[in-house]
């Protein structure tokens, strides 16, 4: 995959042959929707939903991407997190009573409209290698579930998914095989992909499994982009010249006490790796060697992982000022410009930018699957 990203679907599965459930393929329902309208630049859209939908990173990754008039267009969305639907639709072009606020679970499909492409970011908690790794049976691992039941109800002509590395490794790769064969059985040709998106001028080492499938009958061969090969952006870059009253910028109180911690850890550096003075070690278990804990960012560099959650020392570190950064530092390094405005506090805040998908990630994605209609004649 020339370095963009590396396929990991097994060896195992095929994807062009389902194993069969009895679902059969409509031919017509959720077939080109899209064409019903245009633009005022004449661009054509193709209409997508969205589950999990956080505050839009995908979304607006998706909004940017164009290809050949071909444009893509949010028709409804539904996350859970008051919050971050807020942010939805503050940032996203869709009509806000679109953006529907509730669990999952009590979505009614039936009361949507018709889309062409099904996007869903499904919860990572329980694949994630820093958590219990319950996989499909934990509390949130089977919630990708939902999925393939909106795929099975919208028939839409492509899918999108996204979640953490671990899901390919996680109770042996027993969750991913199936998980694969489901997609795989609701009608769609699928391809896995772990994405560097570094590459794709995002400022921070964040490794992503991309799942795209295409509807059977459509035939259509997708390929993930190529990656940029230029030099990554680095954190320093990223962070530079950040207007003064930019929203989501307050920084946050700190104690005298981890500044002078920070005076003591060098970029790169975390609570563990550092030599500190006693007073200011931490005494727990750790692996000191990948921990984040208070570690500093290293300014000619990309950001290693933002992240949504955790408590004292894990909020990242400026390399030459010792503090955490600010939300909009954090947003920076995922990808968000300055004018995408994050509503809540600022813990809700700090979880809305760790848990989205790079913006820059996700418009490179979509552009090659817009490349990938128009080349198969879907226009």
């Amino acid at each position: 995959m020339s370095g963009t990203s590396d396929s990991v679907l097994p060896s195992s599965e095929t994807p062009n042959n389902a194993s069969g459930h009895g679902f059969q393929i409509s031919l017509e329902r959720g077939a080109h929707v899209c064409f019903d309208g245009a633009s005022e630049t004449g661009a054509r859209y193709v209409a997508v939903g969205e589950l999990f939908a956080g505050a839009g990173g995908m979304a607006l990754g998706a909004s940017n991407a164009s290809h050949d008039g071909l444009a893509i267009q949010h028709v409804w969305a539904t996350d859970n997190n008051r919050d971050a639907c807020e942010t939805f639709r503050a940032n996203i072009d869709i009509e806000p009573a679109r953006v529907i606020c509730c669990d999952v679970g009590n979505l009614e499909l039936t009361e949507l409209s018709p889309i062409d492409g099904l996007l869903f970011g499904f919860p990572c908690n329980d694949f994630s290698v820093v958590g219990e790794r319950r996989g499909i049976r934990g509390d949130f691992g089977g919630l990708y579930q939902y999925g393939v039941h909106a795929l099975r109800h919208f028939n839409p002509m492509f899918f999108v998914a996204e979640n953490v590395t671990g899901l390919a490794s996680v109770n042996r790769q027993s969750d991913f095989n199936r998980i694969i064969g489901e997609f795989n059985d609701a009608g769609y040709d699928v391809r896995a992909d772990m994405v560097k998106f570094e590459q794709f001028g995002v400022p921070q080492r964040r490794r992503r499994i991309i799942i795209v499938g295409f509807r059977k009958d459509l035939k259509v061969k997708y390929e993930p982009p190529m990656p940029s090969y230029g030099p990554e952006l680095t954190a320093s870059e990223a962070l530079a010249n950040i207007p003064a009253d930019c929203a989501n910028n307050e920084r946050s109180a700190q104690s005298d006490q981890v500044t002078e911690r920070l005076k003591h850890i060098k970029p790169g550096q975390n609570v563990f790796t550092a030599r500190l003075p006693r007073h200011l070690r931490l005494n727990m278990r750790s692996n000191a060697m990948i921990s984040q804990i208070y570690r500093r960012l290293v300014p000619d560099e990309p950001a290693y992982t933002i992240t949504g959650s955790g408590g004292g020392g894990t909020h990242l570190y400026h390399w030459k000022e010792h503090r955490a950064l600010t939300n909009r530092e954090r947003a920076r390094l995922q990808s968000f410009p300055d004018d995408f405005v994050f509503k809540g506090g600022k813990e809700s805040v700090r979880k809305q930018i760790g848990m989205a998908v790079p913006p820059k990630g996700a418009e490179a994605i979509f552009n090659n699957i817009l490349k990938s209609m128009r080349e198969n004649g879907l226009r």
